[in-house]
């Protein structure tokens, strides 16, 4: 398939906007931002074989490389406006784009993100998305606005994502196809649809301190919030969200899962203690629960106690891209 008819494949899934006076088929998009609103920008690239299984189905594949992009904009409390998308395949496989292309559209159009333009090339299998959302000005929810004595809050249940992965990679799980148990196929499922939780960020804009994606990790990346704020946190081990195990998994696992596992998209946000019931009134209708793991404190770092107070370890905080 030619790389024109490639796009021209894509391009009839996108509606005309008036945001959009010009998309696809020209050098550039041409936007028009909302008057008076800052633009939030972010990129993503998906590798095969190191962020997705070779064996992940193109429709999940193309819903999971929007999904990680929307969540950093949930993450700024940005309202998502445009994306670009760029394809590198191995060959050119029409039923392949058509079924990414699906997985892609239905998230895109759930949050009412236009595709506006992009590439294609031959190659290994990868996946680049940048996203733009808009905020208005004062109101993006940034890193570095952390105080002590705040909340510590997350939502939804982080770790379910990193038990399907590390299921699959001791062959216990098949990411192409739905699991016979319910419980594998909810924890492959947040593997491979991750929901971004852009309607959480937006409703805690005037709200929350501070707040980060959890892509590579609890602790990971409430250490670089933490890091940007030049603060620190406490987290309670037995305070933070149950998850459901079954036979699938020790409860130690577990933990380790849901501190240093990755692929939650979930939200970890900081907030003042006064503000607890906003909190929760304001995600009301968003169908994600948040809860409270710990506090912010002046010493830098992040701890976590178990029960009896003492400092419970684990051996990985977090993703890392270039270690060994």
């Amino acid at each position: 398939m030619p790389e024109f008819d490639l796009i021209a494949r894509l391009r009839t899934r996108i509606a005309a906007r008036a945001d959009v006076p010009l998309g696809i088929g020209d050098d550039a998009a041409l936007l028009q931002p909302p008057a008076g609103e800052q633009l939030a920008i972010t990129a993503d690239t998906l590798n095969a074989g190191v962020h997705f299984p070779h064996q992940t189905r193109p429709d999940d594949l193309g819903w999971k490389t929007l999904a990680v992009n929307l969540s950093d904009l949930a993450a700024m409390g940005a309202q998502p406006r445009w994306c670009t998308l760029s394809l590198s395949l191995p060959d050119d496989d029409p039923a392949w784009l058509d079924a990414f292309a699906d997985g892609f559209f239905a998230l895109a159009d759930a949050h009412d993100i236009v595709l506006v333009g992009g590439d294609t090339t031959r190659g290994p299998l990868s996946c680049a998305l940048t996203a733009i959302g808009s905020v208005p000005p004062g109101l993006a929810l940034r890193r570095d606005g952390a105080r002590a004595g705040d909340d510590v809050w997350v939502t939804g249940t982080p770790g379910e994502a990193a038990a399907a992965l590390a299921l699959w990679q001791v062959g216990r799980l098949d990411v192409s196809r739905p699991a016979a148990a319910p419980l594998l196929e909810l924890w492959r499922t947040r593997l491979l649809r991750p929901q971004p939780r852009v309607a959480a960020g937006l409703r805690l804009r005037g709200i929350a301190h501070a707040c980060v994606d959890i892509s590579d990790g609890l602790l990971a990346d409430l250490g670089h919030l933490c890091e940007c704020s030049e603060v620190g946190a406490e987290l309670s081990l037995q305070a933070l969200p149950p998850m459901v195990h079954g036979e699938f998994a020790s409860p130690h696992q577990v933990r380790q899962w849901q501190l240093g596992g990755g692929d939650d998209y979930e939200l970890c946000f900081t907030a003042p203690v006064m503000q607890r019931r906003a909190v929760w009134q304001a995600l009301q209708g968003t169908q994600v629960a948040a809860t409270r793991i710990g506090c912010i404190v002046p010493t830098p770092g992040v701890v976590v106690y178990d029960v009896d107070g003492a400092p419970w370890h684990t051996p990985k905080c977090g993703y890392q891209h270039f270690s060994v």
